[in-house]
């Protein structure tokens, strides 16, 4: 099977080009970097060519038979500059790129000497790959800065004034620790991204978060939520949420082909932070696919939605885990990523090393992972608690 290989629109020093991810493999490597004149960015972790027609013919003349190409991203990016085709040279682009965002309309309350802000920011974002949601939350929290400071120019922010913003949002608008860190990403993005402000905010300290403990359901809770659903298609995007510790975001992007029965197999592509990863199907599981694509019949995605064609909705699964958890009667506060928690959870009890739950849940980092330890009962049922030792003297 030939290693898919995605092209995507990527910003790098203020220029366009044409991005390209795919997982590491030392032959594509070699032929991208010598035969395609390839750069490898250490930012934005992958190759990049200049977005022009040349610089794409050449790539995929080399890449043939090597590899699969995506593109679709590309396409909807330049479709949306009225620019179907990719043109000669990055001048043009640029230009389309420029005027296409200058024209947005400007957001309500955010005075005319910031209104570039939110197209700027909007067009790094996307040039750099970032998903739907990040760009919704930065977009949304420079909003309510741009709306705050009103006809001061936002370009011309120093450290101190934005330390002094910062504690205004924390000690008057008393924001949460979560809040107030989105509100940090979004202006350090801003000024260190789009106007190249190097280490702008390493001065400016940030809040320490709250460690909260994952939200977890035992086994039995979760044979009770499962019960309570009748509808087998719900039923059955439940189930594989739980069984192989799926974000909700993942199991609506999945499609048919990402099931592999033959191997018992699930792949899901380009899951948080744009990373692929394979993950067991366990027998019963499998059993519950065939009977549920056997009655509904998908055509592209796995689960679709109420148009022909489209995904399921992100709002209408996590509406789902409500009404059954009500039905089922589970008082526990949480969302449909309580099962992802379940999941790792229960193969911590079962004794499943944390590295190889690592890898089915996709984290970069084992301290995200380590963070189960603190809630799984393998080892805390072992401690008897000092009480029981003088339990006959009381």
């Amino acid at each position: 099977m030939k290693p898919i290989i995605s092209l995507k629109p990527f910003l790098h020093r203020g220029s366009e080009h044409i991005g390209i991810y795919f997982q590491n493999n030392l032959s594509l490597n070699i032929l991208i970097k010598n035969k395609a004149g390839g750069k490898w960015s250490q930012t934005g972790k992958c190759w990049y060519i200049p977005l022009n027609r040349e610089t794409y013919d050449k790539l995929k003349t080399v890449l043939k038979g090597h590899a699969t190409l995506e593109n679709g991203e590309l396409k909807k990016y330049l479709e949306k500059k009225n620019n179907p085709a990719i043109k000669a040279g990055s001048s043009e682009s640029n230009h389309t790129l420029s005027e296409k965002t200058s024209s947005m309309k400007p957001v309500a309350g955010i005075s005319n000497l910031n209104k570039h802000v939110i197209s700027e920011m909007i067009k790094h974002l996307q040039l750099k790959g970032y998903s739907s949601s990040t760009t919704k939350t930065y977009t949304n929290e420079m909003a309510v800065f741009l709306k705050t400071i009103k006809d001061h120019a936002a370009d011309e922010f120093s450290t101190k004034r934005l330390k002094d913003y910062l504690s205004y949002c924390a000690a008057t608008l008393k924001l949460s620790e979560n809040t107030l860190h989105s509100r940090m990403n979004a202006l350090k993005f801003y000024y260190e991204q789009v106007l190249s402000r190097p280490r702008f905010f390493w001065e400016i300290p940030r809040p320490k978060k709250p460690v909260q403990l994952p939200r977890v359901l035992s086994k039995e809770e979760i044979a009770l939520l499962l019960r309570a659903i009748e509808n087998l298609k719900h039923k059955t995007m439940l189930m594989l949420a739980y069984s192989c510790g799926l974000r909700v975001s993942e199991i609506t992007a999945l499609k048919l082909t990402d099931v592999d029965e033959d191997r018992r197999l699930l792949i899901i592509r380009k899951g948080k932070g744009k990373k692929d990863r394979v993950i067991s199907l366990s027998p019963v599981m499998l059993v519950m696919l065939r009977d549920y694509k056997e009655k509904y019949q998908p055509a592209d995605y796995l689960f679709e939605g109420q148009r022909a064609g489209s995904s399921y909705s992100v709002r209408s699964l996590e509406s789902i885990i409500h009404v059954a958890k009500e039905k089922a009667g589970i008082k526990k506060a949480g969302s449909m990523h309580m099962l992802r928690h379940s999941f790792a959870t229960h193969l911590l009890d079962k004794g499943t090393d944390v590295v190889f739950i690592q890898k089915l849940l996709g984290h970069n980092d084992i301290k995200t992972t380590l963070r189960y330890l603190h809630v799984t009962n393998k080892d805390i049922l072992n401690i008897l608690s000092p009480l029981e030792d003088i339990k006959d003297l009381i």
